[in-house]
Order: C-alpha cells, then sequence, then structure tokens
C-alpha cells in the first residue's frame, strides 16, 4: 500500500478533482470543464512546488476533510475558510507540512464559494481526453469525492514556495461581468438589453458548476419562435423562457436552444466562480 494517496473522511457538499480542464473537444459534445477559478488553482499549485496545471481538490461551501496516508505539504486557497491539521489551527493561503496519518480539515467558506487544496506532487487520478477534472455535465473524470474514497497522489516535482503572503483576490461583494452582445441579442427587445444592464440581477441559489444562474427581472423576448440549438461557449449568458439570464461556467453543455443574448469576459468568470448566492450581479456592456 503506498504512501502517496488520500483518504477522503467528509466529502462536504460536492468536493471534486479539478485542474484547467479538456478543452479543444467541444466538437464531441464535451466540455471544457476545469476549474471554476483557474486563478486559485493555479496560486495553490505554486505554493506546493506544483506545475500550474496539476490537478486538485475544488471544494464548494462546506469544505472537506482528508487524511494522508505519508507526510505531504498542502495549500489551501481561494474562499477563505478555517484550516486544521491534526486539530490543530494551520495556515490558509500558504504551504502548510502535513505528517503521515493526520487529519487536515478545510472549513466551511467564510466567504466566497470554492476552495482549492494542492498536494505536492498533484492529485493523481487517472487522466480522461489529457485532464483529471470531473466533468459534472458529461460524467468524465473521477466521481465528486464519497466519504472513504482513496485518492492517490503523484511525486513532488519541486519545493514548497517560500512567501511572506500570496496575492489572493477577495470573493467579490457586487459581480460584475464585462460582456460583449450577440449573437442572439436581436431576439429580445431594447428594453431587455438594458435590463441587463442595469443591475438589478443576483446570483441565485441553484447555481452550479454548469451554470451561475440569476434572480431579478425577466429579459422581454422580442422573438417568440424556437431556435434550432447551435453551438454555446464559455462564458455565455443564455436566457430560458423564465426570462433570467443564466451564466454558463467550465461544465456547460456544448450545445443548446436558447438564445444567447451576450458572452462574458472569459477573465471574469473566476469571480463568477466566488459569487455567494444573493450577490449582486451586474452586466456591463464591453466597448
Amino acid at each position: 500500500m503506498t504512501d502517496r494517496a488520500l483518504v477522503v473522511v467528509r466529502a462536504g457538499a460536492l468536493t471534486t478533482v479539478q485542474d484547467l480542464g479538456r478543452p479543444g473537444y467541444a466538437h464531441l459534445g464535451v466540455p471544457r470543464s476545469g476549474a471554476l477559478d483557474p486563478y486559485a488553482l493555479r496560486l495553490v499549485n505554486r505554493l506546493v512546488g506544483n506545475p500550474g496545471h496539476e490537478a486538485v481538490l475544488e471544494t464548494t461551501l462546506t469544505g472537506c476533510a482528508v487524511r494522508s496516508r505519508g507526510e505531504v505539504t498542502v495549500a489551501v486557497g481561494g474562499a477563505p475558510c478555517p484550516v486544521r491539521v491534526g486539530g490543530r489551527p494551520a495556515a490558509w493561503g500558504a504551504p502548510v507540512r502535513v505528517a503521515a496519518g493526520e487529519l487536515l480539515e478545510v472549513g466551511a467558506a467564510v466567504r466566497g464559494v470554492r476552495s482549492y487544496v494542492a498536494f505536492a506532487g498533484g492529485v493523481a487520478t487517472e487522466p480522461v481526453l489529457g485532464s483529471r477534472s470531473t466533468d459534472l455535465l458529461s460524467g468524465l473524470g473521477p466521481a465528486p469525492l464519497a466519504d472513504g474514497a482513496v485518492l492517490p497522489l503523484g511525486r513532488p516535482t519541486g519545493p514548497a514556495a517560500r512567501v511572506d503572503g500570496a496575492p489572493w483576490p477577495g470573493p467579490p461583494s457586487e459581480l460584475v461581468l464585462r460582456v460583449r452582445f450577440g449573437p442572439r441579442d436581436d431576439w429580445f427587445t431594447e428594453g431587455a438589453r438594458r435590463t441587463l444592464a442595469a443591475g438589478g440581477h443576483r446570483v441565485s441559489a441553484a447555481s452550479n458548476r454548469i451554470g451561475l444562474r440569476t434572480e431579478g427581472p425577466a429579459l422581454e423576448r422580442a422573438v417568440h419562435g424556437e431556435l434550432p440549438s447551435e453551438g454555446m461557449v464559455l462564458g455565455a449568458v443564455q436566457v430560458p423562457p423564465d426570462g433570467r439570464p443564466v451564466v454558463f461556467l467550465a461544465d456547460h453543455p456544448t450545445t443548446g436552444g436558447y438564445p444567447v443574448v451576450a458572452v462574458v469576459r472569459e477573465h471574469d468568470l473566476a469571480a463568477a466562480a466566488q459569487a455567494a448566492p444573493g450577490t449582486p450581479v451586474r452586466f456591463v456592456p464591453d466597448r
């Protein structure tokens, strides 16, 4: 039995294995997937001496707990949360040593939604189409963590970072998403486009890795016919029949039949990953 492994003690509400995803397979119906906050993933990897693309754990709201079979360096970042090692408080946002058999506890997010947990050597589950990411829509990659599951770890490739403090962006108090209108903004009234930019929407609790759903005023359609299914991209703002915009995130479907009124800049989507339910959303036209 190798000591390069983790045993899941508490899986949390939703904890998945994520790396930078599997882009390039949309023509096969496979979403990109990958970490919803790739900035946080790269930074926790750097803290433990990994290349930026290594697989980590992405937690959702309630954290998780794992026991390492061998000594390992870990770093927890993304959404701020309490961290405990062997029952003792440990640093968040910095490399921490976990001894063999010790319990690493990642607590509930204090702010934001998703915390990221990197281990020296990376989580070494079997790659699928070049990625270890869990894809909730297609079912590719490892299953979401369950209590008692065992995850293999790779071999460390570099020393942990020596830093006084890493530059972590805080979770947004208001989610500002820069958008370009189209390709189907002509399916909506001029008033609907003004409504989208007016800032009256909030993050819905029904949001997930597939899409950030919103609550607030409905967007009025100018065209009421059916739209044949067409390709969907990361950041597409799709409008279902209830008129409330949905921003497509990493596990989004590659095709869809509801009109897309606008597309969010990819750079802004990491903040969307950390926007808690109730957070105000403002869609800003990108000139």
